[in-house]
């Protein structure tokens, strides 16, 4: 795995491309001088165990053939108020759509977050404390809006 990062102007606005060619830009936060013009690097953590984890609970229903119609995932961080202020503590919550058996749901996210997902793992081996929810919504997909 690869990835080349580019400077995009005279201050934090940065691209990261992947072998693939796709991208991602960051920036820094406006109060150093960054422009708003991307994602923040811990936004991108959080992005990140958003994604990795979710990954992982729409193969583990798809397996179980639940009929998920959708998924959304909210998460709050904090983080410490020295440097380096890494997270502290991650809440994951995901809403999911569909008429779903709630102890399936239950297993395949505890089985993402407690033994699948990559970046949760990484993190808790951090020493960051990393909690989740979830609820369920059943009936018509939020795509289908």
């Amino acid at each position: 795995m690869k990835v080349e990062l580019n400077r995009l102007d005279d201050a934090f606005l940065f691209q990261t491309t992947n072998d693939e060619g796709l991208t991602v830009t960051t920036d820094g936060s406006p109060d150093i001088g960054g422009q708003g013009k991307g994602m923040r690097p811990m936004q991108l953590v959080l992005a990140a165990v958003a994604s990795c984890s979710s990954i992982d609970i729409v193969l583990l229903l798809k397996k179980q053939r639940q009929d998920l119609q959708d998924i959304k995932v909210s998460v709050e961080a904090d983080r410490k108020e020295s440097e380096p202020r890494t997270f502290t503590d991650i809440h994951v919550h995901y809403h999911l759509f569909g008429e779903l058996d709630r102890r399936k749901v239950e297993r395949a996210c505890r089985l993402s977050m407690e033994k699948m997902c990559s970046v949760s793992l990484m993190l808790k081996a951090g020493g960051v404390n990393i909690t989740w929810a979830y609820s369920i919504q059943p009936g018509a997909s939020r795509l289908m809006e």
